[in-house]
């Protein structure tokens, strides 16, 4: 009985449609055998576009009842792809989800979805980025629907917030222009000195679609419980600190400081606990101007501590995050006194309720 080869896949993402648009380009300009599945979003819905060396293979919109990330995967992203594995036509992909997706979910949908677990692989995540504009998208506070790059009509995030999620997840990093030494330093503090950077002018396919990530199904690159300062200098005006505390965060002290703790030109991920609530693990995530607190889950045995790490190129929002999170830590007698009333602790709205771990909407600082 005959195997059907594996069908490797390269996840390509950005917050640029030209750079995302180019670097698609230069793949199957030089890989025989590479097809490209490139899709949109737009008013009328999905539209899917299928490349190889040849030109166009196919060119359709797909109407969608909600035209968001997640809609397109169920509906027509992980079908497509399974169709592509099974024609044989081509020998390796590139997948590319509308400009400002995440592709978190979208690898662990490949790596889940049991009709292609044995038909695919998933060989790489690569984020293109703008050289010329890489700081200023990161830590700057425009939104994607300032840029009509929205992917629903309630898309509030900032292109910092949706490129530092493509940046967590990367695994090569593709620079439209040169960057300069303070972009690259940048990318050196968020993605870690493992992670190469190269610029597209000058990319290969070969290059673009070599083997990136070992073990992509594993977990997330993006795990909030696992960052760490990588190790690399604060050179360039680029700075990095680790916050880190065995105890909690007293509720009151830190929604009176969270402004001053995650607002402004940072990239800030981590986790945390508060005195209120110290089973639970409370995710940190900041970037283009906005903060988002929610809540993941139980700690493990052993395993609770705050960690945050933060990334900035403001010398005074270094020590002013420094300042309000020493303030907000609780002292040994608030720790053993808990907080007030067993009932509320002023993060209901965003962590659930004390009593369990019911998901709620994220706390959002701007």
């Amino acid at each position: 009985m005959s195997v059907s080869p594996v069908l490797p896949i390269t996840v390509l993402t950005s917050v640029h449609p030209l750079q995302r648009d180019l670097a698609t380009g230069t793949v199957f300009c030089d890989v025989p055998g590479a097809a490209v599945l490139r899709y949109d979003l737009t008013p009328d819905g999905l539209r899917r576009v299928v490349s190889d060396f040849g030109g166009v293979v196919e060119d359709v919109v797909v109407p969608l009842e909600h035209a968001c990330a997640g809609c397109a995967q169920r509906e027509d992203v992980l079908p497509t792809v399974a169709a592509i594995a099974a024609g044989g036509r081509w020998s390796t992909l590139v997948l590319v989800p509308p400009v400002g997706s995440d592709p978190t979910p979208l690898v662990a949908a490949l790596c889940a979805d049991e009709d292609l677990r044995e038909a695919v692989a998933v060989r790489g995540v690569v984020t293109v980025v703008d050289a010329a504009t890489l700081v200023e998208d990161l830590l700057g506070d425009a939104l994607l629907s300032e840029r009509g790059l929205a992917t629903h009509d309630d898309d509030e995030r900032a292109v910092g917030e949706a490129l530092a999620g493509q940046l967590d997840e990367a695994d090569l990093v593709l620079a439209a222009g040169t960057a300069d030494d303070r972009a690259r330093t940048l990318l050196a503090h968020l993605c870690g000195p493992a992670v190469p950077v190269l610029e597209l002018e000058g990319a290969d396919g070969a290059q673009v679609l070599a083997p990136l990530g070992a073990g992509r199904c594993t977990g997330a690159r993006a795990d909030l419980l696992t960052v760490r300062r990588p190790p690399v200098p604060d050179t360039s005006g680029v700075w990095t600190i680790e916050l880190t505390s065995r105890g909690t965060l007293h509720p009151d002290r830190l929604l009176d400081r969270v402004e001053d703790l995650g607002a402004g030109r940072l990239r800030a991920r981590g986790t945390f606990r508060l005195t209120s609530r110290p089973g639970t693990v409370c995710a940190w995530n900041g970037a283009g101007g906005q903060l988002s607190i929610g809540e993941t889950g139980p700690w493990s045995p052993g395993g609770r501590s705050t960690h945050l790490v933060v990334t900035g190129t403001e010398p005074a929002e270094r020590e002013r995050v420094r300042r309000a999170f020493a303030d907000v830590l609780a002292t040994p007698d608030e720790e053993a006194a808990g907080h007030g009333d067993p009932g509320e602790d002023g993060f209901e709205a965003w962590l659930g309720p004390r009593s369990g771990h019911a998901s709620a909407a994220p706390l959002v600082v701007e």
